[in-house]
This record gives structure tokens, sequence and C-alpha cells, in this order.
């Protein structure tokens, strides 16, 4: 596995450290891209209610780390036309405040190009990329793409990854750790599984980057309880819920991200 040297934080790790060494909690709230018509809109409204980044879906077919609510996300936004290429060319005229981090799939990676893909991304102001379906044995051509481009590649971690493949992740993750709550898909839960502490507890210890929780975190309460043992929250299922299935536009989520904003800041 190519090895690179750690280099200088980005836009991403640099954010999500200031939140930290100001005694706070990172949040990070996700929208599907092309979702709908004022999709950008949404995002402001997340960036408007205290998100410290916010993490862009790219709607694909087939995403097979999604729950159902970002299946019929992804579904809906293909539905009405969008495709990557004219998602990231909307994404370039929008000034964002905080860092942009894009979560995809590796089939749409490899059909763009590596290095295409991460210099269209970057060109149009993205900071961060998430690829979850790659392989840590198969990353080299997308870590070496993403680090040319200047976005800063963040890697998950999984209740199941074998401690030393932890060490290995949290040397090569930039930006963040992603720390998945559970074994499954994304999608809300009743409450955030036991098994979190000890997950980020074995990157802690082989990294000082920032640890965020995601894949399940519904409710501000279940915010607090994850960010207890790491850094934050990333927010995604009970936010497109409300979009989909409440019809909430920008001002109603960002309100919704408000309460999570606040819940963390309380419990600091």
């Amino acid at each position: 596995m190519t090895e690179l040297t750690r280099l200088a934080a980005g836009r991403v790790e640099q954010a999500l450290t200031g939140r930290r060494a100001d005694g706070g909690k990172c949040l990070v709230p996700y929208v599907t891209a092309g979702l709908t018509e004022d999709w950008l809109q949404l995002v402001q409204g997340a960036i408007d209610g205290g998100a410290d980044a916010v993490e862009i879906g790219l709607p694909f077919s087939d995403p097979m780390l999604d729950g159902p609510i970002i299946q019929a996300a992804s579904t809906q936004a293909l539905q009405r036309g969008v495709t990557v290429r004219g998602l990231i060319e909307e994404l370039a005229g929008f000034a964002s405040t905080v860092p942009l981090i894009a979560m995809t799939y590796s089939n749409i990676v490899r059909r763009h190009g590596y290095s295409e893909f991460c210099r269209r991304l970057a060109a149009a102001g993205v900071s961060g990329l998430i690829v979850p379906d790659t392989p840590l044995d198969e990353i080299d051509q997308l870590l070496v793409a993403a680090t040319e481009a200047g976005l800063e590649l963040i890697l998950l971690v999984a209740p199941s990854t074998a401690e030393h493949r932890v060490q290995r992740i949290a040397g090569l993750s930039r930006g963040f750790v992603y720390a998945v709550s559970n074994m499954g898909v994304t999608g809300l839960r009743d409450s955030v599984s036991s098994s979190v502490a000890g997950t980020v507890g074995l990157v802690r210890a082989a990294t000082t980057i920032p640890v965020l929780v995601g894949f399940g975190i519904s409710t501000p309460e279940q915010a607090v309880e994850a960010a207890r043992a790491s850094d934050g929250v990333i927010v995604a299922s009970a936010l497109m819920r409300m979009v989909l299935d409440d019809g909430a536009g920008p001002s109603e989520l960002r309100d919704r991200v408000a309460a999570f904003r606040a819940a963390l800041d309380q419990s600091a």
C-alpha cells in the first residue's frame, strides 16, 4: 500500500480541529446532491444551522452502504435527471463558508477517472472525499489522485475492523476518521450502539486527527451520546427523511441542524 508523508492539515481537518480546540463537538450534516431543485439552498440551510462541514452525497443507482432513506434520496435525484458532472458544475458556483465533503461510490470515480474526478471536485471548491466501498487494499490509486488534487480522503472504520487495519486507516485518512457506529447500512436508529466507544478508542490510539461517528445518529440526544466518546457526529438519514417525507425546505433543515448544534454545544 502506498505510504504518503503526513501533509499539512487541509480545510476539513482545520475546521474540525478548530472546533475541538475550542472545547466543542463537531457537526457534519449530509445533503443528497440534486435531491430537490433548490438542493444547494438545503446545503446553505445546514451551514446556517451551525455545520462545521457539510457532506454532499453524489447520487448513485446502487448505494450499497446506504439504507432506505438515502437510497430513496438518490433515486429521487436521479429521477430528476441529474448527473454527477452537472452536480459538480453546480457546486462550482456555490460559495460555501465551511468545507464541503463529497461522498460517492467507487464505480462513479472509476468511470470518470481517478485523477480527473478528484481534479473536478477540487476545482469546484470541494475539500474532502469519501468513497466507502473502495477496499483498503485497493486504495492506492484513489489516495494518490485525491492527494495530488488537494482533496482530503476520509476513510472509514467499522466495529469489525481489525486493530492492525484501524492503525493503517488512521495513518492514511485525512480530514477526520469516519467511525461507523454499527454494522449494516445507514438509517435511523433507536439508540447509539455500545460499540462506538471501543471503535473510537482504537482510532484515537493511532492518530490525533478528529474522529467522528456516523450511521444512525437520529436525534440531538443520540448525537450528544455519540460525541461523548468522539469528536463529533455526521447526521444524514434523519435530515434527508425530513425532506423526503415532510417536504422540509432550507429553513426547516436549518432549524433541525441548529437543534443538533445546540445540543452538542450544551453538552461540551
